[in-house]
């Protein structure tokens, strides 16, 4: 456990270290600086549960980083490596990623001891429950407090749990679904979540590839995702879906590594049937005219031009960065770089796209659900027959006056009203794309040379904003 509390306490320090460069940039006097920087309140809870007919102490914390805005947001991790450290780090970025794309919410973020892997979906349901009714009666949970959603080892059958058990306790509360983003769409969730931070990650690098400024002696050749060369680390949510979309845009998936090990071909892996695979026989080694990698960091070292750490943190450290040959590391996961790392990639010219921006997808859609939620409407609903009936009356004229009849498949394409997934697609590209070119211009006006911490002092100064309103500070 030592050793892991080391590694959550290097994370956290990483994180301080980033915040520090950044408000060196900042007019913020020291007293705001260091209330922006700080943890809020961290609450540790204990609690029995009955696994197997014998019982066991479950372990939970919850960490909200940032009370400048209501509600603060950020996951639910199950994992035996929980620990307090690794979970102010965290709600820490959340707090920064939030205000990066202009979410309006305060950082958290929880965890619980339990290997998710290992545990019958009753002791799941339990714990997951218990965790729960402890963070609610303390009022740390609510639409208008603190909205958890999934992580690492959670996802929307866990938020679905906890959203039940808010409900039963809060009886007559209108606006209780807003208490857990991530939910099933049947139980308040929203279409699009599921791959919004993958999606977003790909939003995120194609911004960067058409900036010529930025990949100016690169030696990349064309500014849109067509030939890329890919490697991407971690098959779960995140790296799937950032896999796949880029993939569909044109990108040459090379390498994809998992914690059993790797897989690599120059040619090319199709990504959807590495996944298929890897459901069928539980591990993505030896996949169909592959090599395999037995060390899944031998994989981060290999040749290409983006990198997609979508792992967990600290995969790229002072022992392996300076063998990376990626032009690009976009960081799907929170913190795959260590500080350290991160000082070599630089120096090797290598561009990192920080996740404090690039996966901040899951957060922004999260946001699109709670407000779907307090307005107990779908997106969409009142809007997309009407919207067609617009289009129709337009395709109408423009046929009418051109004297040509278009196919029953060009008017379907060209009538089509916009439903949720549009709607949540399109407002997560239009915060991708601002939220890139903010962090860009900062940059320029700043002189700074990286854009982790041009996002940390874009993040700094919108929080500093907040607090200064609030008449907190003089």
């Amino acid at each position: 456990m030592a050793d892991n509390e080391n590694e959550g306490a290097k994370f956290l320090h990483s994180v301080h270290q980033y915040f520090d460069n950044a408000a060196k940039y900042s007019k913020l006097s020291p007293g705001i600086l260091e209330q922006i920087k700080v943890c809020n309140s961290v609450y540790k809870v204990s609690f029995p549960v009955e696994v197997d007919g014998k019982i066991e102490v479950i372990e939970g914390i919850r960490v909200q980083h940032s009370h400048h805005k209501l509600p603060s947001k950020g996951g639910i991790r199950f994992s035996m490596q929980v620990d307090e450290d690794e979970v102010k780090a965290l709600a820490t970025l959340m707090t920064f990623k939030c205000a990066v794309v202009d979410v309006p919410f305060g950082g958290a973020k929880g965890g619980v001891k339990i290997n998710p892997r290992t545990s019958s979906v009753k002791t799941l349901e339990k714990v997951t429950r218990r965790y729960a009714a402890e963070l609610i009666k303390k009022n740390l949970i609510g639409p208008g407090m603190d909205v958890p959603a999934p992580d690492y080892g959670t996802g929307s059958r866990e938020m679905a749990w906890i959203a039940d058990t808010y409900q039963a306790l809060k009886y007559g509360e209108t606006n209780a679904l807003g208490c857990v983003t991530g939910k099933p769409v049947g139980q308040g969730g929203i279409r699009g979540r599921a791959e919004a931070t993958g999606l977003g990650v790909y939003f995120g690098i194609r911004e960067a590839l058409a900036d010529t400024e930025l990949l100016k002696g690169k030696n990349l050749e064309g500014t849109t995702m067509q030939g890329k060369r890919i490697i991407v680390q971690g098959l779960g949510n995140v790296g799937y879906n950032a896999a796949w979309f880029c993939q569909k845009d044109g990108a040459i998936i090379t390498g994809i590594a998992e914690r059993e090990g790797g897989i690599y071909n120059p040619e090319g892996l199709d990504v959807e049937e590495v996944f298929k695979h890897r459901n069928e026989t539980g591990s993505i080694l030896n996949f169909k005219n592959c090599q395999n990698i037995q060390n899944t960091l031998d994989l981060l070292e290999m040749e290409c031009d983006i990198l997609i750490p979508a792992a967990l943190e600290n995969q790229i450290h002072l022992g392996n960065a300076g063998k990376v040959k990626a032009k690009i590391v976009a960081e799907g996961a929170n913190g795959p770089v260590t500080q350290e790392a991160e000082e070599i990639l630089l120096k090797n010219g290598i561009v990192i796209l920080p996740d404090l921006y690039l996966n901040a997808g899951g957060v922004t859609v999260s946001y699109f659900e709670w407000l779907k939620n307090l307005s107990n409407v779908r997106f969409g609903r009142m809007g997309k027959r009407a919207e067609e009936a617009s289009y129709k009356r337009l395709v109408n004229a423009i046929e009418s006056a051109s004297g040509k009849t278009m196919t029953a498949q060009e008017k379907a394409i060209l009538t089509q009203g916009s439903d949720e997934v549009n709607l949540v697609r399109s407002g997560l590209e239009d915060t991708m794309i601002n939220a890139y070119h903010e962090i860009r211009e900062t940059m320029r006006q700043k002189g700074i040379p990286d854009m982790r911490t041009a996002a940390f002092l874009t993040a700094i100064e919108k929080i500093g904003v907040s607090y200064e309103a609030l008449g907190i500070f003089p």
